[in-house]
């Protein structure tokens, strides 16, 4: 059972609980949190509402608890399971027993998100990045979400993503034999609400709001149109428990240098 809900928590630690809830009902799989809130999210959820997740070192080895995030004592001892190398991982991600938080840096109405170059044109863009890396294999193959810190039109653009990266919910970009159905996008966690693609027409809708947030600041942050339900959820607080655990996995309050560290329900 949780402890009471918190009532002195930062807008990093309410994006940390909201996404950490993406996994309970997951079973066992691989999770992969690619960002601190997202590393912290993961850890967790192990922790609390899902043991049975599958969490690495990020090197070669299975872990039976997460590593806690930053620089660690010179006498830590990580808690290896199995081994679990670069090989390995693929027989989760093929047999879609894997769900992964991602940081896209574009994401386009369609649910389809860029993490590979912006502006211009594909020979010679304007900024380039990462490349597309592994997203089109995570996206066609296992359960993904998505985590945003500053909800803007910028991230949320108009139009289609300069380039991209992932499967979405393009009809004119659904590779041949799939059907929209195939397809886990599960959530989007960002500074102002938790949002999915399961409005009409696998439209983005809001699924809550953070404390403090409207309706209206979340159109005015976003580059294309947002389903708003006729009944919206706050986005619950975290518990005193998860607070005691975030810390214990993020002893550095890295958490704190991803967002400026606000009381929730103050935008940045």
């Amino acid at each position: 059972m949780m402890s009471k809900p918190a009532s002195d928590y930062s807008l990093a630690e309410l994006m940390i609980c909201a996404n950490a809830a993406a996994y309970e009902h997951d079973g066992e799989v691989l999770v992969t949190g690619i960002g601190v809130l997202q590393r912290i999210a993961a850890s967790l959820a192990m922790l609390t509402t899902n043991p049975g997740i599958m969490m690495t070192d990020s090197e070669a080895w299975i872990l039976s608890s997460p590593n806690p995030v930053g620089k660690r004592p010179d006498d830590f001892v990580q808690m290896n399971e199995n081994w679990m190398g670069f090989s390995r991982i693929f027989d989760n991600v093929w047999s879609g027993r894997r769900h992964l938080t991602g940081g896209p840096t574009q994401i386009d109405r369609f649910g389809q998100a860029n993490i590979s170059a912006m502006g211009g044109d594909y020979q010679k863009p304007k900024v380039q990045m990462l490349g597309v890396r592994g997203f089109p294999g995570n996206s066609i193959c296992h359960a993904n979400s998505y985590m945003v810190p500053a909800h803007s039109s910028r991230v949320f653009i108009e139009g289609e993503c300069d380039v991209v990266c992932t499967i979405g919910f393009n009809p004119e970009r659904l590779p041949k034999g799939y059907s929209f159905d195939e397809i886990d996008l599960r959530c989007v966690y960002t500074n102002l609400g938790v949002f999915d693609f399961n409005g009409p027409n696998r439209q983005m809708q809001i699924v809550s709001l953070h404390p403090g947030v409207t309706v209206e600041e979340v159109i005015a942050n976003t580059g294309f149109e947002v389903h708003v339900p006729e009944n919206i959820a706050t986005t619950a607080a975290p518990t005193e428990e998860q607070l005691a655990i975030i810390r214990q996995i993020d002893p550095h309050n890295l958490r704190s240098k991803q967002l400026k560290d606000n009381p929730a329900g103050v935008r940045l």
